[in-house]
């Protein structure tokens, strides 16, 4: 469990701490991670999909023991699901048991009874807010871009002064406020004052050295010729103009399997019949087998080296 107040802790040892929970973080991210930690500010990563933005809010959990809470945003998302709501089953079972013991409350000790913390549901948002024990929770929402600017302008009224008012019970204020890490694919553009609010990085897919290190710390088993030839061939695919490029998930699976079936280096057979590990669209498929898939390999093969 980390101290993220620590006066000792720098992008340096932030980077090293990530990288003793399995992120590999290039000095951009680790410089970004460490102010926002500093500064206590959210943290809002964009980028294409499956370059990393979710995990870093995983091994931020990992880091410093806070609870993760996700908010997954999506188009139609309301106050009700992301921040609080009432258990109407439960409100409805103790009003038949007031009911069949005969008690005579008064209209307004019923209501007060109903609309009690004992019945509020806590969402994402007010869970992170009233954490009561145990280092900040991380709260993670993710993929803010699939909701509406009604929301966008909703999540920036909350993240404002870290309070959440629930009429029937009164205000709740975080002493110490969550680490919020918001990630964005960039189907649209985020608004500006949500932008103003936080800290900003774009997450780039990694280079080859990287991913190469990515793969080799999650998939221990599979030897450095093979990562390389791998990141090298996924790094080529991402450049084709696919529907939806490959990630660095991808990457890992695409050498995992290349594993599992005995190969320690990359073959025009091998990628052809594994290609359904690392593409996840037909059309994407079809694009990458027109532009040559042997000539994608050779290329691979020679970049790397083997």
């Amino acid at each position: 469990m980390a101290d993220t107040r620590d006066p000792d802790l720098d992008p340096e040892a932030v980077r090293a701490a990530l990288a003793e929970h399995e992120y590999l973080a290039d000095e951009g991210l680790a410089t970004v991670v460490f102010l926002a930690l500093r500064l206590g500010r959210p943290l809002l990563l964009e980028g294409e999909a499956g370059v990393g933005k979710t995990e870093v809010a995983n091994v931020l959990a990992r880091w410093t023991g806070g609870e993760l809470i996700r908010l997954q945003c999506y188009e139609g998302i309301d106050v009700s699901q992301a921040m609080y709501e009432w258990d109407y089953s439960r409100q409805l079972l103790h009003l038949r048991a007031t009911e069949v013991e005969q008690r005579h409350a008064t209209a307004d000790g019923l209501e007060d009874e109903l609309y009690s913390e004992r019945f509020l549901v806590r969402r994402p948002l007010l869970r992170a807010i009233d954490h009561r024990e145990g280092p900040p929770p991380i709260l993670l929402i993710d993929e803010v871009d699939r909701a509406d600017d009604e929301f966008e302008a909703f999540l920036l009224e909350v993240l404002a002064d870290y309070s959440i008012t629930v009429p029937e019970v009164g205000t709740f204020h975080a002493d110490v406020p969550p680490i919020v890490v918001i990630t964005s694919n960039r189907t649209r553009d985020v608004h500006d004052a949500l932008k103003r609010r936080c800290l900003y990085h774009w997450v780039e897919h990694p280079d080859i050295d990287r991913e190469v290190a990515i793969v080799r710390l999650r998939a221990p088993g599979v030897g450095e010729r093979l990562a390389r030839q791998v990141a090298a061939a996924t790094a080529a695919i991402r450049g084709l103009g696919l529907y939806k490029p490959p990630g660095v998930a991808e990457t890992i699976d695409w050498a995992q399997a290349l594993h599992v079936l005995g190969r320690d280096a990359l073959d025009e057979a091998s990628a052809a019949a594994t290609l359904g590990t690392v593409l996840k669209y037909r059309e994407d498929e079809e694009r990458t087998r027109r532009h040559g898939l042997g000539a994608l390999v050779d290329s691979a093969r020679s970049q790397a080296g083997g």
